[in-house]
This record gives C-alpha cells, sequence and structure tokens, in this order.
C-alpha cells in the first residue's frame, strides 16, 4: 500500500481510504462488531485511513475497531454539518465521546457548495481551529460536491484539507466537468492543500467499468488519498490489489460486477418530496405521489435518507 502526506496537514495516510458510509444504518446498517471486524480487516491489509461523519451514525463500530491498536496507528477523518460555535461544539464532544479519543485527526464541514456556505458556517470553522491550537483535532477542512468550493477555499488559510467528489466521468459535480474539477484539484494541491477524493465509482454507477474508473483517479499524483466505500472482505481485497498495482483474480472481478447497489424507494412511501427537497443531483422526484429514482445521476450520497419522515429510503 503506497503512503502519502496528506498535504500541509502533514498526516501520513494510506493511498486508499475507507469510506465508511456503507457500514451504518444509511447503508448496509452492520452490527458494531460486523462493522469493527470489517475494519479490523482493512486495518491488517495497511489501510490506516478511515473517512466518517456525524450523520453516518457508526462511530461505535470505529470505536470497537481501536480496541488493542495504538490510537495513533489509525487516522480518523470525520465532518459535521455544525454552523455555529455551539453546533461545532457538540460535533466534536460526540465525536471524541463516542470514539473514545482523545483528538481527531480531521475535522471537516460537511458538504460545503460554495463561498457562500463557506462563510456561513465560519463560526463553526474558526471554533474547529481553536480547537486544532488546543490538540483536540490535528486538521481541519472542508467536504464538497463542487468545483466552486474548492477554489472558494484556497482563500482561507486554515483549510489544510479538502475532500471533493471526482471520478471519469464527473458523476455527481455539481456545478461542472470531471476536467474542471481536475483542475481545481491540482490548483488546491499546488497551493499545499491535502486531497482526499471520495466516489471514483461514482456512488456505483462506474462498477461497470471498475478498472478504468479506478486507474483514472489513480493516475492523478495531486490526490493524496481516494476515499472508496466498502461492504465486504472480497471488495477490500480487490481494491487493495488495484491500489496496489496488483492483478486482480477473475473471481473477485466477477464479485464486483455483481455488486449493485441501489437506492430503493419502499411501497410505503407517501410522497412527503423531502428527500426531492434535498437531493442535489436532481435524481429523485416525486412522481403520481411516489419518489421516483434516477439512477444515472443518484451517487448514493445517503443524504436524502435521514430526511425522509416515513423511512421509506434504502440503499443495498
Amino acid at each position: 500500500m503506497e503512503y502519502n502526506i496528506l498535504g500541509k496537514s502533514g498526516i501520513r495516510v494510506s493511498k486508499m481510504c475507507f469510506g465508511t458510509l456503507t457500514l451504518g444504518p444509511l447503508q448496509k446498517n452492520y452490527s458494531v462488531s460486523e462493522g469493527a471486524n470489517l475494519l479490523s480487516y482493512a486495518y491488517d491489509k495497511g489501510i490506516n485511513f478511515l473517512d466518517t461523519a456525524e450523520l453516518y451514525e457508526n462511530y461505535a463500530q470505529i470505536k470497537q475497531s481501536l480496541i488493542n491498536r495504538p490510537r495513533d496507528s489509525v487516522i480518523i477523518f470525520t465532518k459535521s454539518y455544525a454552523y455555529d460555535s455551539k453546533t461545532a461544539e457538540d460535533s466534536l464532544a460526540k465525536a471524541l465521546k463516542e470514539l473514545n479519543t482523545d483528538y481527531i485527526d480531521g475535522f471537516l464541514l460537511h458538504e460545503q457548495e460554495s463561498e457562500h456556505t463557506l462563510r456561513g458556517h465560519m463560526e463553526a470553522a474558526e471554533f474547529f481551529v481553536r480547537a486544532k491550537e488546543k490538540g483536540y483535532i490535528r486538521t481541519f477542512g472542508v467536504s464538497t460536491h463542487s468545483i466552486n468550493c474548492v477554489l472558494a477555499s484556497l482563500k482561507y488559510d486554515f483549510i489544510d484539507v479538502i475532500h471533493p467528489l471526482f471520478n471519469k466521468s464527473g458523476i455527481g459535480i455539481l456545478d461542472g466537468s470531471a476536467s474542471e474539477m481536475l483542475s481545481a484539484i491540482k490548483t488546491a494541491n499546488n497551493k499545499g492543500v491535502g486531497i482526499y477524493s471520495m466516489k471514483p465509482l461514482g456512488g456505483g454507477n462506474l462498477i461497470k467499468n471498475y478498472d478504468e474508473a479506478l486507474d483514472y483517479v489513480l493516475s492523478v499524483n495531486e490526490i493524496d488519498s481516494i476515499a472508496i466505500g466498502m461492504q465486504s472482505t472480497f471488495e477490500i481485497d480487490a481494491n487493495f490489489m488495484r491500489f496496489s498495482n496488483e492483478i486482480i483474480p477473475e473471481r473477485l472481478k466477477e464479485n464486483l460486477r455483481a455488486q449493485n447497489r441501489q437506492l430503493i424507494i419502499s411501497d410505503w412511501c407517501i410522497g412527503c418530496r423531502e428527500c426531492e427537497k434535498v437531493c442535489k443531483q436532481n435524481a429523485i422526484n416525486v412522481i403520481n405521489g411516489k419518489a421516483v429514482v434516477d439512477k444515472e445521476r443518484c451517487v448514493l450520497c445517503s443524504y436524502c435518507a435521514p430526511r425522509c419522515k416515513e423511512f421509506c429510503i434504502k440503499i443495498i
């Protein structure tokens, strides 16, 4: 496994980052022990970098996975929708307590869109910067699906890390193409900002072109690490081999191609439109009183699921 320094954060991370959204109630809803065992399997492969978020509700799984392991052997980045000092303080306290740790390696503002949203969350950002100075977090940054936000983030010296959506087809990018996002990533990297990207397979939409899709993102030297969601040991094995330039056995490739995760709308959907309102990909529309998913647009971000009043949305 290749390891890189995550820009000016100075943190050494594996090229392959475990995107843990897949483990919690928004997707597979593994038990604490099931999720912890899968994470431990990844650690034993040499994957030392986890991406999580308050929204994912999987801190207990991560906490369990750290038992009998040195805390500094695993790099944990989390994200929050905090917008002021109080919500930021609450998010940090929750992460520290539920992960049973004295510090968080990276804290990001979740799903920022532009310079306007950055300004709107500035009080929270300032709190996290102070928390960094006190040693409660090691580095601060933002996650985004927006090219505009990547570029706007460069105006703030205290943003050490950016977590942008990036894949070969540009699936999920809110305001431009893959080539435009790549240009923004390169600009940020050249200024010393650490980059770890997300959704190299476009939320599963590019799984049929697995080799080509991953090779494209892996070829970008300005990306220090790539977060990829995994739900099984065979996915960890296959992705590890791809990231390590090893040949993946055909049986593993067949298992990967068979994966077809989808956002499912249950029959009891009442068309409350909460999912439609929150979907930034315009992938969900209520038609004849029931939500309908455009599978080509959906990137399985799971942000719609917590907003559903009837709990009828699930990614499987």
